[in-house]
This record gives structure tokens, sequence and C-alpha cells, in this order.
């Protein structure tokens, strides 16, 4: 089975290493990941978006053409992927943005990421790891071991403590009955 993800936001809000994070916790896990990602001239406040395929089988097509997961910290990226999502994409966006029209509400898992980030791990530049643990949460892609695996890769030494704490106030966002219905684990 291909999984094709995007994750979108602003330049400086870390979608880029949050993308990174989930292709390398998927190469722990055992399966095929491929990573790209793409950002405007403005590197810092601009759009921003990076991109992961999942496989079990070897990917010979890197490109992504109709994700089966979106990722949106900002409005503008929001309203700008939206549109062309697979038909069963599953959406998980900030509370704090509005699910433009088109955009079927029970695909959305709209969580406080930001404000987790700001008000319980205590730096708001932590939010691409919380949403990393919301993610893995929400779609039973890996076991913590693996995801654990993603993130030591790619955080300076020394912050491994305030990570942890982020991944698990992230996964900690998402409830069971959240877990279930939005579940896609590689087939």
């Amino acid at each position: 089975m291909r999984y094709e993800m995007r994750f979108s936001g602003s330049g400086g809000q870390g979608v880029i290493l949050a993308s990174v994070i989930v292709a390398e916790a998927a190469v722990a896990a055992g399966l095929e990941a491929v990573q790209s990602q793409s950002y405007g001239p403005e590197a810092r406040g601009g759009m921003c978006r990076a991109e992961t395929v999942l496989s079990r089988e070897r990917i010979w097509f890197s490109k992504v053409t109709r994700p089966n997961f979106l990722l949106a910290l900002t409005q503008e990226a929001l309203d700008r992927y939206a549109p062309d999502l697979a038909e069963d994409a599953v959406v998980m966006i900030d509370d704090a943005l509005t699910v433009p029209k088109g955009l079927d509400k029970r695909q959305v898992l709209a969580l406080p990421i930001l404000a987790t980030a700001r008000d319980k791990v205590g730096k708001l530049m932590t939010a691409n790891i919380v949403a990393v643990g919301a993610v893995n949460r929400a779609l039973g892609l890996f076991d913590q071991q693996a995801l654990h695996e993603g993130v030591r890769l790619h955080i300076p030494a020394g912050t491994e403590e305030l990570n942890w704490k982020a991944l698990d106030a992230g996964a900690a966002l998402v409830t069971d009955e959240q877990a279930a219905a939005f579940a896609r684990p590689l087939e």
C-alpha cells in the first residue's frame, strides 16, 4: 500500500522536519519512505510544504499527487492544499483554523497543536514534534520505538527530554475514539 502525506504551514514551523521524522520512523519500522520539500524564497514565514510517501514495497514514483493525509498549521496552507486530497484523506489541522467549504468535516481532526506546544510543552518551536506525536497516534503508523528513533536522529543533543515531552503531549491530544476513526495502518 502506498500512503501519501503532505505537511504544510509556514516557514519556521518545522513542517519539513516533521515530514523527515515521519520518513525516518518509517524506515526504522521497516517500511520504504521517500521525503521531499518545498518552500518559497522567504524561508521564514512563507508558505512551506513537505511530503512523505510510505509503502511496504519499493517506491518507484516519489511525487505526491493525491495525499491520503494533510497536516495544515496555517489557514493559507489548509486553503491551498485541501482541494487536491484523496477522497478518503485524513486532514489534521490546528484548531484555530477554519475548515474550508467543500471539505467534509468528518475527515478533519482539529487539535490544539500550537497551543499545546506553547502552553503544555513550554516552547512553541516544538509544535512540529507535538504534531508528529498526534499524527502517529491518530493514524497508528509506527510503534513508539520507531517514532523515537526518527526524532532522535534529527534533534540537537540535550533536547531529548523536551522532545519526548512534545511527542507525548501530541499523542495525548488524540482520543481513543479519534484514533479508532482515523487509523490508517499500512497494510
